[in-house]
């Protein structure tokens, strides 16, 4: 048997299938879509599953993939054997109500023993102890003699998911050799060892579960095979681990470089190079599929593993950022089968960067709070950290359980892990709590449902705004129906439609749909399942019925304005990467009639200079007249015109470009202007963060930029004549409005002063002596807290070595200073800490340093108890 590479054995398995007549189709991004019940896609048939639900007509009724995947379920495992990971490569199989059980238990045979060339002899079939069909199969057609046949029970061989779609399975094991095994003479197929591998598992789905363990047949019998990638190549090499193989092994042997560590020489250096190796995989793919990081969802999971691996390359002693220069190997071993790793390899390695700079910095804070915590326990006596601060320092500083511990064993001290599981639990409950209730494939259970999944709509909105075609489904809120009457709400479906359905950021068209009989006010138009656009609204008059002949009527304005933001957003895209580099992708675009947002990945606000050539550079190309030309072409000419692809978007095999006079080449869905004269000009409104690495900046075009130099023009109007002035003169008018303001203001100060003076009168008279120090504590009428502060220092001149306490009243409210000399202090004075013990009797607090304090109240009828009490706490201060 030839040991094939990974990407060698990817190849051979789609080509296999596809000489079957299958229809290889690109690996789905890892973010599911229409999917709620996901955060990430973790199995093959996970993308797939409106094909098997019936919800959307597969392009062919037999479909082969390579699925990118990433499970974190088991995540504090990984790491720990050579069996887990979080990011594996799912080859697989499916038909759709086309071949069965004969054909795909054929086939795998086929491929694993004759284009593979796996040892038949040590490739063991299991079957469900129930499915006679399979086992007869296997044994009669295929020829494997009984006794290899191993039958297993619905725990091991039935593929269910609650209600729905749910079968039998056939596992497919091989024998790795007695080296593999547990060197027990009962070691055989089903034993935890690592002898016996399953590689491949066909799923028949056969049956329907109603939830209550009744089970019939379906009309519509699919296959939904998988088998993962590694795990097969692991057997093809005979290594002993995925992380044994090619592609892996040279991430694996990077790793061990940087670490100056040999893999397999001590336990705990392979537990951090595993998981390093298997977290910069899932990292690199994660942010190639348009995931950042963030706190929450499928963000919190690429930070959680970035961190991870952070982690463990400071147990190895790597020095420095060392993520990125490792994702490149990640990139170079998976381009072939992934080329979008090479097209947005830049982007990859600056998110990785930023991350792992910024997590350094927050370990950093994280050992600081730690040493604090420890601190604290010292001086208490305690032996055991809570629960809760062992988990605050993971959830908040990424600090793992087993790091915690290890530093605190250091110091003979341990965590409550109870607690800290227990405190975890909390917050996975609160996460389970908040996820949306779904169906269990994963969809809002709601009205489209139940529409016919062969009716499709078709868009014909590029190149008119109206056009007439017939009804073909009607539904209201809770379902399908024949007609909809005067004041109901529904939806309505017809063949052919010139109305957008919101998609790629821009938001649908509204309008109106009108037959002999009725009128419908169209308030939304959405995309669904299927290729189906509806039209969401109401009827405004007399009856929309299935069948009617309808003219469509989209609000042309509304579209015309929304089309000049949009094409504004192309041309404000090129001009980011031109201005901040070739990293800025499209994040989110939200494009409307009244205004346009764009969210692009950075990782610093934008200069007011950047913002400036940005907007110079849009206006620049507004008032070059460049035509707009859109195309239909294959991807691959696509790309070589260089069009700027979605982040993380999965393009068809034709795509539409669009072309701004060779300046902005961008594939795009949308509705555009048909010249950039259209724009008329741009104006930057903000520049915001609104995520880690991702900025968002909102700007007008057109109607809503005039409309916007109306208002302002107003405001700077009526500003102008608040102070008397004209728009021309405003600005020399606020300067000597200014200059008079900041004259009034230090006379006002001048006068405070004065009064304070007058006030003070000559107080040094209730001087005290107390030791070698002097006390003044005197209450003052009518001086506010600058005032005060400011006798407090020409009083604590004229004392000599003592402190000072004054209070004044003012409108009911009691202002309270105390200030004290260097040699009182030194001696034991604190004033914050004597204005805390008097500011109770003056209903208030307060505090400050050993040299300065201040406080407020509102019981004016305290003052001369909070004198009084000032000596008192002096003298114990000085003892």
């Amino acid at each position: 048997m030839q040991a094939y590479g990974v990407n060698q054995l990817r190849k051979m398995f789609l080509e296999f299938f596809e000489s079957k007549e299958h229809l290889a189709m690109k690996s789905f991004s890892l973010v599911p879509h229409n999917d709620k019940s996901l955060l990430l896609i973790n199995s093959g048939m996970a993308p797939l599953k409106p094909y098997f639900t019936g919800q959307e007509i597969p392009p062919r009724r037999r479909v082969t993939t390579c699925q990118k995947c990433i499970r974190t379920g088991d995540i504090e495992n990984v790491g720990k054997t050579a069996r887990h990971g979080t990011f594996f490569e799912m080859l697989g199989n499916f038909s759709f109500g086309d071949y069965f059980k004969r054909e795909a238990i054929a086939w795998s045979w086929e491929f694993l023993t004759e284009v593979v060339g796996l040892d038949a002899d040590r490739l063991y079939p299991s079957v469900y102890e129930e499915d006679e069909e399979a086992f007869e199969i296997w044994n009669k057609e295929m020829g494997i003699p009984a006794e290899r046949i191993f039958r297993f029970g619905k725990e091991d061989n039935f593929w269910e998911h609650g209600s729905g779609p749910c079968g039998p399975c056939s596992e497919i094991y091989y024998d790795r050799g007695e080296k593999y095994g547990c060197g027990s003479p009962d070691c055989t197929v089903g034993c935890e060892c690592d002898r016996y591998m399953e590689i491949w598992n066909n799923v028949f789905t056969q049956f329907d579960n109603d939830g209550n363990g009744h089970y019939s047949e379906l009309e519509q019998k699919n296959i939904d095979t998988g088998m993962g990638l590694e795990r097969l190549a692991s057997v093809v090499q005979d290594v002993e681990s995925i992380f044994d193989v090619d592609t892996i092994k040279a991430l694996r042997d990077h790793v061990s470089r940087l670490a100056g560590k040999e893999y397999g020489e001590d336990y705990n250096t392979d537990v951090s190079l595993r998981v390093i190796t298997d977290h910069v995989r899932s990292v690199t793919f994660m942010i190639s599929d348009g995931i950042m990081p963030s706190n929450e969802g499928r963000g919190y999971v690429l930070r959680r593993l970035l961190r991870r691996a952070c982690r463990h390359g400071r147990l190895l002693g790597i020095e420095g950022n060392f993520l990125p220069t490792l994702a490149e190997t990640v990139i170079a071993g998976s381009k072939d089968g992934y080329p979008e790793l090479e097209e947005k390899r830049d982007f990859i390695l600056k998110v990785i960067a930023k991350e792992e700079e910024q997590f350094n910095k927050t370990i950093d804070q994280g050992l600081g709070i730690l040493s604090d915590l420890i601190e604290e326990m010292e001086k208490s006596g305690e032996k055991v950290l809570s629960g809760e601060a062992a988990f605050k320092l993971y959830d908040t500083y990424g600090f793992p359980l087993d790091l915690t511990k290890e530093i605190l064993e250091e110091k003979g001290l341990e965590a409550d892990e109870e607690g800290f599981h227990a405190a975890m639990e909390i917050q996975r409950k609160t996460a389970r709590d908040a996820r949306e209730v779904t169906n269990y494939m994963g969809a809002d259970v709601t009205v489209y449902e139940s529409i016919d999944p062969s009716v499709t709509s078709t868009f014909v909105g590029y190149d008119k705004l109206s056009c007439e075609s017939e009804i073909i489904v009607l539904t209201s809120d809770t379902e399908v129906t024949e007609a909809l009457s005067d004041g109901d709400r529904g939806t309505i479906f017809v063949k052919e439609t010139p109305f957008y359905a919101t998609s790629g950021g821009q938001e649908a068209d509204t309008g109106v749909i009108r037959t002999a009989d009725g009128e419908f006010r169209v308030e939304d138009t959405i995309k669904l399942l299927g290729g189906k656009i509806g039209h969401v609204g109401v009827v405004t008059k007399g009856m929309i019925k299935v069948g009617d002949t309808a003219e469509l009527e989209v609000n042309a304005e509304k579209r015309a304005l929304s089309a000049r933001n949009h094409s504004a957003t192309h041309l404000l895209q090129k001009a980011l990467r031109t201005v901040l580099g070739s990293h800025v992708e499209q994040a989110g675009s939200s494009v409307n009639e009244d205004r346009l947002r764009f969210d692009f990945t950075h990782f610093s606000a934008m200069t007011p200079e950047e913002i400036r050539e940005v907007e110079k550079l849009v206006n620049d190309s507004i008032a070059k007249a460049l035509d707009v030309d859109i195309q239909n072409m294959p991807i691959e000419e696509a790309k070589k015109t260089g069009a700027q692809a979605l982040f993380g978007e999965k393009y068809g095999d034709i795509v539409r470009v669009v072309n701004m006079g060779g300046y902005s080449i961008e594939f795009c869905g949308g509705t555009h202007v048909k010249n950039t004269s259209e724009i008329m000009a741009l104006k930057i409104i903000s520049e915001s963060g609104v995520a880690a690495g991702v900025r968002r900046i909102e700007a007008l075009t057109s109607k809503g930029l005039l409309h916007y130099y109306d208002n302002l023009e107003a405001k700077m109007h009526e500003a102008a004549k608040l102070v008397k002035a004209t728009p021309e003169n405003l600005g020399e008018k606020i300067g000597h409005l200014l200059s008079e303001n900041k004259a009034l203001h230090a006379e006002v100060d001048s006068l405070k002063s004065k009064l304070a003076q007058e006030a003070a009168g000559d107080i040094l008279d209730q001087v005290q002596e107390i030791g070698d120090l002097k006390l003044l504590a005197a209450e003052l009428p009518g001086v506010d807290m600058n005032g005060l502060r400011d006798l407090g220092d020409q009083m604590k001149e004229k004392l000599g070595e003592g402190v000072v306490v004054l209070a004044s009243e003012a409108d009911g409210k009691v202002s309270l200073m105390v200030t004290a000399t260097d040699g009182a202090v030194k001696k034991g004075a604190h004033s914050g800490n004597l204005i805390k013990a008097i500011a109770g009797c003056i209903g208030g607090g307060g505090g400050g340093r050993p040299n300065m304090a201040q406080a407020g109240g509102k019981n004016p009828a305290g003052i001369k108890d909070a004198l009084a009490k000032a000596e008192e706490v002096l003298k114990e201060q000085l003892s």
